[in-house]
């Protein structure tokens, strides 16, 4: 562990949660609605993860598309992570960031080969997930360049069908049924396979999941002389209520050593591991603060209406996603139950039948967990402008995006 990497694992180890107060203060300062991010919540998450598989070789490359902030890359940077990407521009970020190409990896799917040899011309990692892509990529470069393939294990995991990625039915991966197709590719056009990905998808909390993918990829992997590296993808779960429980990522840790060396001697070289993890790591350090602007009561219920919906957090309606809700104006009132409904013009229910402090016209309201695949999944739908991003380093608030303004709404627009 480097200089800079002792340090930010203390400071996350001594870090205080953002309170109630300086969420206010936040709200004040640059409005409402407003996205909060905590950057020791991010260390604390990174350093939990180098800690649980330090028994064995392992790099973790942040899934940005959880979060693209440049800021937020430029602090994964620092604390020693490395990149994962799936769009051309996403690869740029990196690069502006301050990734160096080896520290990229670039896994895009069912885009235009285009796009795959403007990743070549970057210098980064190439990630290639259908038999198509792979044959041109072959035909091309031989063995000139590496790269990394992605298989579908036909493995059904996660939250719900909407973010499992390797179940036969996924576009993501070349199916693992294909294996002798891609050993003819390989043979023919002298391909020189460095790795072999795979992702099962997101909030996987049974790390078995994990270990049987681990064993499909040792299998896979004795095809294949070589090869310097398995990514198992991600997948890992974080705590959205009370009572949820993480991914044991410290027993996964161990789990992963122990089959990973038990196999390196047949294979006679020590390949590392890779994950990619993206809302474990920023999911929990954000907060998403609205503004209550109606109480509206019906024959079936007690509406809370905020200053935002759909447009800005989409994730509860997309994927019947939970996120805890608190009322900062008023932490210690009597509670009622409100269902916290938007302002689009569309249904665009955060949560029904919500225990919540009493709700004022004016309060203010936090959605936590919101650090992954919020901000990064809004829209101007309705003309609705883009909420302003905040960063809390150190106990000090740095605005990292502007809030949108009308004129942004014109921006390309011909007139």
């Amino acid at each position: 562990m480097g200089k800079f990497q002792i340090m930010n694992y203390f400071c996350a180890l001594m870090y205080e949660p953002i309170s109630n107060e300086q969420l206010i203060d936040i709200a004040n300062e640059f409005g409402t609605p407003v996205y909060v991010y905590h950057a020791e919540k991010i260390a604390e998450q990174y350093n939990k993860l180098t800690d649980a598989f330090k028994e064995h070789p392992t790099k973790f490359f942040y899934a940005c598309k959880a979060l693209t902030n440049i800021n937020i890359l430029k602090y994964v940077r620092s604390l020693g992570g490395l990149l994962d990407c799936v769009s051309i521009n996403e690869v740029k970020l990196g690069l502006l960031a301050g990734f160096t190409p080896d520290q990229i990896l670039f896994t895009p799917n069912c885009v235009d080969f285009a796009e795959i040899l403007e990743g070549v011309e970057a210098g980064v990692r190439i990630n290639i997930d259908s038999i198509s892509i792979l044959e041109q990529f072959g035909n091309k470069f031989g063995n000139s360049y590496p790269v990394c393939i992605r298989i579908n294990p036909h493995i059904v995991a996660g939250g719900n069908y909407k973010i499992s990625t390797g179940h036969i039915d996924s576009k993501f991966g070349i199916s693992i049924h294909q294996l002798r197709h891609i050993e003819r590719i390989v043979k023919t056009t002298g391909l020189h396979v460095q790795g072999l990905h795979m992702h099962t998808g997101s909030e996987i909390k049974d790390i078995e999941v994990f270990l049987q993918g681990l064993d499909v990829m040792f299998g896979i992997a004795e095809k294949f002389e070589g090869l310097d590296f398995i990514d198992l993808g991600s997948g890992f779960k974080v705590a959205y209520k009370e009572d949820d429980k993480e991914t044991d990522v410290k027993t996964l840790g161990r789990r992963v050593a122990e089959a990973a060396k038990k196999f390196e001697q047949e294979y006679n070289k020590v390949l590392e591991i890779w994950f990619e993890p993206g809302k474990y790591l920023v999911s929990e350090c954000g907060s998403f603060v609205v503004k209550a602007n109606i109480i509206k009561q019906t024959t079936a219920t007690v509406f809370v209406g905020v200053n935002s919906g759909f447009n800005h957090l989409i994730r509860p309606m997309f994927y019947e996603s939970y996120h805890r809700i608190s009322n900062i104006s008023n932490p210690t009132g009597p509670e009622r139950i409100y269902t916290v409904v938007g302002n689009i013009c569309e249904t665009d229910t955060f949560a029904w039948d919500r225990v919540l402090n009493e709700v004022s016209e004016g309060d203010l309201i936090v959605f936590h967990n919101a650090g992954a695949y919020g901000f990064e999944m809004s829209s101007n739908f309705n003309s609705r402008l883009k909420p302003a991003e905040v960063l809390v380093k150190d106990g000090k608030a740095q605005l990292i995006r502007k809030a949108d303004v009308f004129n942004d709404l014109l921006r390309n627009q011909v007139i």
